[in-house]
């Protein structure tokens, strides 16, 4: 595999290594996934708990995330990178809702913690790129290149 390209890049290997790591051990391990997120292990499970199924469908969705994740890497897919800061912004505010509304542990803010942190990681990453294709070669860097506006397209977000 390619390693990313850019900064905002970077961001998003990271998130899509460590969600199909994490949907891996669901998969293989779900107890430690449990616990990870701080849920209780009861020795066993009533009938018509299906904690074992929601958790084998979540954490099949996180590893073909963290796949997703890295095809956009090897692609350098930057409309994706965008996409995805928004999303993960979402993902922020329900995961948080969960938590104060006490659906969740409260140990469950760390996952929306992390998703908050890696969006604006990626913003982050999606400004310092486009500022540093901006002043590239031979380009003094100017005041007003801070502001977003027209200007050059970065060739991996032109249309082929």
């Amino acid at each position: 595999m390619r390693l990313p390209r850019s900064g905002a890049g970077w961001t998003i290997a990271v998130f899509g290594l460590l969600a199909l790591l994490l949907g891996a051990l669901g998969l293989i391990w779900p107890e430690a996934q449990l616990r990870l997120l701080g849920f209780e292990v009861p020795a066993e499970r009533a009938s018509g708990d299906y904690t074992g199924t929601f958790l084998t469908a979540s954490s099949m969705a996180s590893f073909n995330m963290g796949v997703y994740y890295l095809l956009a890497v090897v692609t350098e897919w930057r409309p994706f990178y965008r996409f995805t800061v928004w999303f993960r912004l979402v993902t922020f505010t329900v995961f948080s809702i969960a938590v104060l509304s006490d659906v969740a542990p409260d140990r469950f803010f760390g996952v929306a913690a992390w998703e908050g942190l890696g969006a604006v990681a990626t913003a982050v990453g999606l400004w310092w790129d486009a500022r540093r294709a901006a002043t590239g070669p031979g380009r003094p860097a100017a005041a007003d290149d801070a502001v977003p506006g027209p200007g050059p397209v970065p060739a991996t977000d032109a249309v082929h």
